[in-house]
């Protein structure tokens, strides 16, 4: 079942007199339960397609569903809304607020939400959560107290206690070192498999993108292969029937 569908999506930006395309006519799905790695250089498009893809930016032109919800014609409070409830992001730089708790980082998407959860039922599932990322010895430590590793494990925490079924990773190992950018990747992998999250990948980075399932290539505002999909690796031409003569090669011209 799709969990995103974008359909002939174009992204314009008008600097003064200067219109500035961006992308090109992105269409592309995701299933709910891939783990996707949308992949470019600096400047491909990749970030305005995340940033639409999580409701943070509108397309210019283009179709847009989200969980069988068209969504391209929302308003910017009902897109918050959208994207309180559905959407998790994970970012390099992790933003977590300096002089606040860990587990107070984690709470803090909860008072944004329209339904009032009891302060007991919110503390239970942010220190839950931060014991899933194997933090439940640094709850009280403030980002300047912990490692790089540790603060984005936070940030992973964060993005799941509204429990969103869709959840952005932007260059998300960008700022750690490659044996603790490992430890994320296979968080990731972890929450994709159990608790089948869907998961995009944002990177320009093969090392990252290899631990996706399916790779999205973005080059100059388009995707390059057209369907979003790599084509497998070592794939040949189909064979030919038991008894079919070869294709007759074309006689050279004089």
């Amino acid at each position: 079942m799709e969990l995103i569908k974008l359909e002939d999506i174009y992204k314009t930006y008008h600097l003064g007199e200067i219109d500035v395309p961006v992308l090109k006519g992105v269409s592309l799905s995701v299933a709910r339960g891939e783990m996707v790695a949308l992949m470019g250089a600096s400047g491909s498009g990749k970030t305005t397609l995340m940033n639409i893809l999580g409701c943070l930016d509108r397309a210019s032109t283009g179709r847009y569903w989200l969980d069988g919800q068209e969504i391209s014609g929302l308003s910017s409070d009902e897109l918050a809304n959208l994207r309180n409830q559905k959407i998790g992001f994970v970012f390099q730089t992790f933003n977590l607020l300096p002089r606040t708790s860990a587990l107070e980082n984690v709470m803090m998407p909860l008072s944004y939400t329209p339904q009032g959860l009891p302060a007991r039922e919110v503390r239970e599932r942010c220190a839950a959560l931060l014991q899933r990322v194997g933090l439940d010895d640094r709850m009280d430590h403030e980002p300047s107290q912990l490692s790089g590793g540790q603060q984005q494990r936070v940030a992973i925490a964060r993005a799941l206690v509204n429990r969103p079924p869709l959840l952005f990773a932007d260059e998300p190992t960008g700022n750690l070192d490659s044996r603790t950018s490992e430890e994320i990747l296979q968080m990731f992998g972890q929450l994709n498999a159990e608790e089948g999250i869907t998961i995009i990948l944002v990177t320009h980075d093969a090392g990252i993108a290899r631990h996706a399932q399916r790779v999205i290539h973005i080059h100059d505002g388009m995707i390059e292969d057209g369907t979003g999909a790599d084509e497998p690796q070592g794939a040949q031409a189909p064979r030919a029937a038991p008894g079919a003569q070869p294709p007759r090669r074309p006689e050279a011209s004089p």
